[in-house]
């Protein structure tokens, strides 16, 4: 069998496999059996009829797919143990070619090795905290817009952008290296070039467009110049809350106006306290990511980026679109969004092995209460109960998925309270 190597990364390794004419023969041989089984052939008990008259009855593409996957099965442990790799996941396997008669088969496989995480220092990071002030205008604002909506959320999901909601933008300078800056925004309040290209963004939808920075941009090095941009929505909340007047504060046991909007001060309160610490966890995992070295696997990365991909298809079939007509909307070419897909995905797989790291570091174990905290946050998210959640995740094999958001949450925490913060210049 012959084995080439390629490093194309600390943790990825790809290996062109070219196993022997013999066991390119065996893998058929075996496939033909195990497919004779399943062929009733009169006279003969299911694997005993000829070898010539099974052949004959059987799909020459099922039966190459059959042998791929057994002279593949047979080969790739033996491969590894060859080059001395331990996935730290699966493999994923491409088949190059194959020829039944030349008894040749060459497949290349892509081995994910572990992680590797040196940490940067994550104790006492900067971070910039926005005033979290609730003002009067911004209290008479949401009078107004209680009007038109109804209920309280936190966080918006299922629509895009309307003026007045916050966001939290990644913008990325085409040539400019990292992964882009964060800013906290409200909708309609930025400048008009980004506030036009905002509008109806849903959460991680990007875009590539021209801007031209006001003199008096926040970010002195971008100010007053133009740049051609990668525009991406990381999180959007909501303020609003139910329509009002005297009759329906009343209704909500108040006894006056006045009374309802001391409340809606207070809930207003709340949920600016829990986007301006959004904005501040962002500021930290840049910084940290920014401040540490990481490699991962392709296929992590490449893993998430697919799925995410796989949305957007369905998302657009369903509005009788095409990714390609999506992206154009988004000022890209397909090409462009799908390696703006690749590079978001691989920024949030290096977060994630950032926080595992810096659990395992400070040993921050999770705890039932975790746990149960953390279903209860995402039931609420989702607006199903607890238990139903719990199903849902356990049915798609999902649990994973709430360890990591309770591990991520914990680490946030982490970080914050060691954190050097300063609050934000005045607008």
């Amino acid at each position: 069998m012959q084995i080439t190597r390629e490093d194309l990364n600390p943790c990825t390794v790809k290996l062109t496999v070219v196993p022997d004419p013999e066991q390119v023969r065996e893998g058929f041989d075996k496939a033909l059996k195990q497919i004779s089984k399943r062929i009733k052939v009169p006279g003969f008990r299911p694997g005993h009829a000829p070898k010539a008259m099974v052949e004959g009855m059987i799909d020459e593409e099922a039966l190459t797919e059959q042998a791929v996957d057994t002279i593949v099965r047979s080969t790739f442990r033996h491969a590894l143990q060859d080059q001395g790799l331990e996935p730290h996941q699966s493999p994923s396997v491409d088949l190059k070619k194959v020829d039944r008669q030349a008894a040749h088969l060459e497949y290349e496989m892509k081995v994910p090795l572990a992680p590797i995480v040196e940490l940067g220092e994550y104790r006492g990071l900067g971070v910039v905290r926005p005033d979290e002030e609730v003002t009067e205008e911004e209290v008479e604002s949401q009078l107004e817009e209680l009007r038109k909506r109804r209920g309280t959320r936190e966080a918006v999901t299922g629509r895009g952008v309307q003026e007045g909601d916050v966001a939290v933008v990644n913008i990325k300078i085409e040539g400019e290296e990292g992964d882009g800056r964060n800013f906290m925004t409200v909708a309609g309040q930025t400048f008009p070039q980004l506030d036009q290209a905002l509008m109806g963004m849903q959460v991680e939808e990007m875009k590539g467009l021209d801007l031209t920075f006001p003199e008096n941009f926040q970010e002195p090095d971008w100010a007053g110049k133009p740049y051609h941009c990668q525009v991406t929505l990381r999180s959007l909340s909501s303020l609003k809350l139910p329509e009002l007047n005297e009759e329906f504060a009343q209704g909500f046991k108040a006894e006056n106006l006045e009374e309802l909007r001391e409340r809606l001060r207070e809930q207003m309160a709340i949920a600016k306290r829990n986007m301006v610490q959004e904005y501040v966890n962002e500021q930290l995992m840049e910084a940290l990511l920014e401040g540490s070295t990481v490699h991962v696997p392709d296929n992590m990365w490449e893993n998430v980026a697919t799925r995410r991909l796989q949305d957007y298809v369905e998302e657009q079939r369903q509005r009788g679109k095409t990714l390609e007509e999506y992206a154009k909307e988004n000022g890209m070419t397909l090409e462009q969004f799908i390696e703006a897909i690749k590079r978001e995905a691989e920024v949030q797989v290096k977060r994630a092995a950032l926080i595992q790291e810096v659990a395992k570091k400070e040993d921050l174990k999770l705890t039932d209460r975790d746990l149960n905290e953390e279903l209860f946050l995402m039931a609420r998210e989702y607006e199903t109960e607890p238990q139903q959640m719990l199903d849902m995740l356990k049915k798609n094999e999902a649990l994973g998925e709430l360890q990591f958001r309770a591990i991520f949450r914990k680490v946030t925490q982490f970080l914050n309270e060691h954190a050097e913060s300063r609050e934000a210049a005045p607008a």
